[in-house]
């Protein structure tokens, strides 16, 4: 019997229906490896960079079934993902299991054909690619480790920082701050309603939005004085090119703005359709499609389409060193349109299939119209109606989403006269750079350089563990703490999370994976230069206050002046006199009276009083054993403002109330924890027509939707189409 090793259980289980019996299919279930948590033994820096590595807790009886079964095998087959960590994961199976000469296979998607052709051709295990996953993980320990070291003693205890989550965290700060320093200025949006002989009431636009108030009335003056006509008719014939299939970033970024996925959760997803067979390998930066793939698409566009609508096509690779895998992310069976368990699987096969198909198909062409209008002397703006329409749709076909409505416009002669109706003027204001979302951020991340397709969703995924970031709406919001934290590493540790520094050594860690650079070399170069620095911040001052109050706010205790500080919940005001007085404010003003005991005893642990007491989200009563004991008292007249008045579908007893999470305000039920029904946002009262659950606000275009993210109607705007 011969014995294959991959890192998945549901991967194994793929594999084993393609494979004769003469394999025994088995799974290490991820890592079985790592570096301790202690950095004394995790690296011998002086003996070149060496790694000491501890088998992961818990994974010893897998590695002894594993060896168990590998010495009675007559061969052992390692066959782990096509990617770095992929290679590492084989290379400690192999150290830990003791095998001689292992025989490595990849493929980039769990097909029979696939498989069985790997099988064919085995290969040792790259040490190139296991060397470059070894020196990101010990660069990312020993970054981690010092960075972190010094923020616990200058910052807080408690705080971290990390080669690539700090410039990411730089980044959103940067245009946090773009929006704090923001002045928006006033314009206005001029619209006249003009109608002609031949067609209704049209609404057109001024071309130029004054920022004036007297120049907005001059053209108002102007345009009721004078008769109107057409001036010009333009239309210009458009091709809109199909995008190029996708890699893990724009997957990621399409899965967000079409359903809302984290990048965490697409990743999620994707890997439970490759390991069931159903698409490529999901981790690459390749948009190259196979013969075999380019076939079954020719195939599906001239049966569903139209054969004169494919059209092959080759797309530039957007990373210099794209690497990750050979292939874009497409199903592995391009003739099925639909796939995939659940619903949220199902959804991001048909994305996927929609734009490996689109990919190979003929441009889109738009026809797109400007009427322009103005009066006789031509003395105001030109004021503009635009409309588009589709001419030939080629490869918006296959992704309908990606059409735009058309905007048809009435047939219109140059020169008609027109009859104004009425001429109106908005006031409005210049908004400042929208935050990024985290579609947004990936984006950015890999405009610039920074991270790889297996890091970006862990990026994000930390930067909000660690509650530098929140997420309200889509929108990433930087903490107080995130605040803190990148400022001072901006002002001591400028190089070291600057742009070029991180996308310069991404690059070198793609050079060790392609045999160019030496480990130890890159490691030392880097981290040589790196420790002295840190040696050189120890002498810092530790920032125990962030600047002084403003001076109308004096301590509630002494009356003398404050300073803003940090604590674990964000920034707060503390008398400048601490500890001599204890006196404290919210940052918005109002008194921190300190921990309160009730005298009332704990009712759920019984050995402790419930204390009052201030938390990130108002004052509040707890038991005094937390975190021991999480008994938490809720206030009856807070709980009040808080009840909607809708009954819980789910218990039929309790409101749904609104709460606040890691992730912002959300709605659920009153019982909780005895039942623990929740919603996104406020529930309207009403009750979905389609799947009878609660409907919820929604947006300004969308008022109501149902709060079930599966329903239809949770998108009533495509129902209504």
């Amino acid at each position: 019997m011969k014995l294959l090793i991959v890192e998945s259980p549901a991967k194994a289980k793929t594999i084993s229906k393609y494979l004769d019996d003469k394999y025994e299919v088995v799974a290490s279930v991820g890592h079985i490896r790592d570096l301790p948590k202690s950095n004394k033994k995790a690296i011998d820096i002086d003996g070149g960079f060496i790694p000491h590595y501890e088998t992961v807790k818990g994974k010893e009886k897998i590695i002894n079934e594993i060896k168990k079964l590998a010495s009675g095998a007559e061969e052992v087959v390692l066959a782990t993902d096509p990617d770095r960590e992929g290679e590492a994961i084989a290379w400690h199976i192999s150290e830990a299991i003791g095998l001689k000469k292992p025989k490595r296979v990849v493929f980039y998607e769990i097909t029979k054909e696939a498989v069985t052709e790997a099988i064919k051709h085995p290969r040792d295990i790259d040490n190139n690619l296991k060397t470059a996953q070894e020196a990101r993980r010990v660069l990312d320990r020993l970054v981690g480790y010092d960075l972190s070291g010094l923020i616990w003693k200058k910052v807080r205890y408690g705080l971290s920082a990390g080669r690539v989550q700090s410039p990411a965290l730089r980044i959103i700060m940067e245009r946090e701050r773009e929006i704090r320093s923001f002045v928006p200025e006033k314009f206005w949006v001029l619209s006249s309603k003009l109608k002609s002989e031949s067609c209704d009431e049209l609404i057109f636009v001024c071309e130029k939005e004054p920022r004036d108030e007297n120049e907005v009335n001059e053209i108002l003056e102007k345009a009721k004085k004078e008769s109107w006509s057409v001036v010009d008719i333009k239309e210009t014939e458009v091709k809109r090119a199909p995008r190029a299939p996708f890699i893990t970033s724009t997957l990621q970024q399409s899965a967000s703005t079409r359903f809302g996925f984290s990048p965490s959760k697409t990743m999620s997803v994707a890997q439970k359709l490759y390991e069931q067979g159903l698409i490529t390998y999901m981790r690459t930066d390749s948009t190259n499609l196979s013969a075999v793939a380019k076939k079954q698409i020719e195939e599906v566009v001239s049966k569903k389409f139209g054969k004169n609508l494919f059209e092959n096509k080759v797309y530039g690779r957007k990373s210099k060193n794209a690497q990750e895998a050979h292939e874009a992310i497409r199903p592995s069976n391009i003739l099925k349109e639909g796939a995939g368990n659940t619903e949220e699987q199902k959804k991001l096969y048909f994305l996927i299939w929609q734009r490996t198909v689109a990919s190979q198909m003929i441009d889109a062409k738009v026809l797109r119209t400007k009427v322009t209008a103005n009066i006789q002397s031509k003395s105001i703006p030109n004021f503009a109606l635009y409309g588009s329409r589709v001419l030939s749709p080629g490869w918006l076909l296959a992704d309908p989403h990606a059409k735009k409505e058309d905007v048809e416009l009435p047939k219109i002669q140059k020169n008609e006269d027109l009859e104004l109706i009425s001429i109106d003027s908005e006031g409005k204001e210049t908004l400042p750079p929208p935050r990024y979302s985290e579609a947004g951020l990936i984006k950015e991340l890999e405009k610039r350089g920074i991270g790889r397709p297996s890091t970006y969703a862990s990026i994000i995924r930390t930067l909000i563990d660690r509650g530098y970031v929140v997420k309200e709406q889509r929108a990433l919001l930087p903490t107080d703490t995130g605040d803190v934290v990148s400022t001072f590493l901006e002002n001591n540790f400028t190089e070291y999370i600057s742009d070029s520094f991180t996308a310069l050594m991404e690059n070198e860690l793609d050079d060790i994976a392609n045999g160019k650079r030496n480990y130890e070399k890159t490691l030392k170069d880097f981290y040589v230069p790196f420790q002295k620095e840190i040696k050189s911040k120890d002498k810092l001052e530790k920032i125990t206050n962030l600047g002084k109050a403003d001076p109308k706010l004096k301590c509630p205790k002494c009356q003398a002046n404050m300073i803003i500080k940090l604590s674990k919940s964000g920034k707060f005001l503390s008398c400048e006199r601490f500890p001599d007085c204890t006196g404290a404010r919210t940052i918005d003003g109002e008194e921190l009276a300190g921990p309160k005991d009730t005298g009332e005893l704990c009712p759920e642990c019984g050995k402790a009083n419930l204390i009052e007491r201030d938390g990130k989200f108002g004052r509040f009563i707890a038991c005094s054993r937390y975190p021991k004991c999480k008994f938490v008292k809720e206030d009856p007249e807070t709980k009040k403002k808080l009840l909607t008045g809708v009954k819980c579908p789910v218990c039929k007893d309790g409101e749904m109330m609104e709460r606040r999470g890691r992730f912002g305000i959300f709605y659920s039920c009153s019982n909780y924890p005895a039942c623990k029904h929740a919603i996104k946002a406020k529930p309207t009262g009403k009750f979905c027509e389609l799947c009878n659950s609660l409907m919820m606000e929604g947006t300004k275009t969308i008022p109501e939707r149902c709060s079930v993210k599966s329903c239809e109607n949770h998108n009533p705007h495509k129902l209504m189409k």
